[in-house]
């Protein structure tokens, strides 16, 4: 392989703007009306990409969508319930239809109920199973294959889980779950290469979202946590923003297989204990 010379285009061509373009691309986002999904959408747009956003909340879509016209964002929402066996194949066909095709796709739907293995019933284990696991498998799988038949190649970014290094009481079902993404990620990686697909992950640590309201409702879980966390705060949604930009544009071309932690130092270790200030 000849290596590029470092001209002036060369240089140029390193300038953030372009380096993380999605122009001319098409994304789709899970969970799109979500805490961590609308500003995901928002980041993929805002880089140059047409975003098709699926949910189940049609209000929140809308919402989103007049959020993304009026920052002059190409965008498409379709309302969609993921429990649906033919969800996958809905979602990509509307992107094609809608939009021209799939060139990103963000898996972020994801559901938890909190609860002591000994209490958990099956009904709720086969809930989180499907959507937080088996949707993203079959929605990754659909997305491939119209990535394939385009040509070109494309990305797929998994929203993962500091639960996958992490264990927590009571999150039995969702850790276990995200720790399955986070390997579904690696053999997608490799499985898809030859295609010029690349497949990762992010594993946020602990978020200010709605699906992690009871944690912060609680002081002891809080107090907990601001002594686990070196940055001492909840992560912001718009701070996974970069991430994704990177996983899923030219600027993270080499990257595929990996599951980043974007957790505050989370996974980085733990501190002594020290009082509230």
């Amino acid at each position: 392989m000849t290596v590029p010379a470092l001209d002036a285009d060369a240089v140029r061509a390193l300038a953030p703007p372009t380096l993380f373009s999605l122009e001319g691309k098409v994304a789709i986002v899970t969970g799109a009306a979500g805490g961590l999904g609308r500003w995901l959408a928002a980041g993929l747009g805002a880089a140059g990409a047409s975003v098709l956003a699926t949910d189940l909340d049609a209000q929140g879509l809308d919402e989103l969508d007049a959020a993304l016209t009026g920052a002059g964002v190409r965008c498409a929402t379709v309302v969609v319930d993921l429990g649906d066996e033919d969800a996958p194949e809905r979602i990509v066909a509307s992107a094609v239809e809608r939009l021209g095709g799939v060139h990103v796709l963000v898996n972020n739907a994801a559901v938890n109920k909190r609860m002591p293995i000994l209490e958990m019933d099956r009904d709720s284990w086969d809930w989180i199973t499907r959507i937080d696991l088996r949707l993203p498998y079959f929605l990754s799988q659909a997305a491939a294959r119209r990535m394939i038949d385009q040509g070109g190649g494309g990305a797929i970014v998994s929203i993962s889980s500091l639960n996958v290094l992490l264990a927590l009481e009571q999150i039995s079902v969702y850790g276990p779950a995200k720790a399955g993404l986070s390997q579904l990620t690696k053999v997608m990686a490799l499985e898809w290469a030859e295609h010029g697909i690349r497949a990762n992950a992010i594993a946020p640590g602990f978020m200010d979202t709605p699906l992690a309201a009871p944690i912060w409702d609680d002081d002891d879980m809080r107090r907990w946590i601001f002594n686990r966390v070196p940055v001492e705060r909840p992560g912001l949604p718009r701070e996974l923003v970069g991430a994704c930009l990177l996983l899923a544009s030219a600027a993270g071309s080499f990257l595929t297989g990996q599951t980043l932690h974007v957790d505050g130092g989370a996974s980085a270790g733990g501190r002594w204990f020290h009082p509230d200030r």
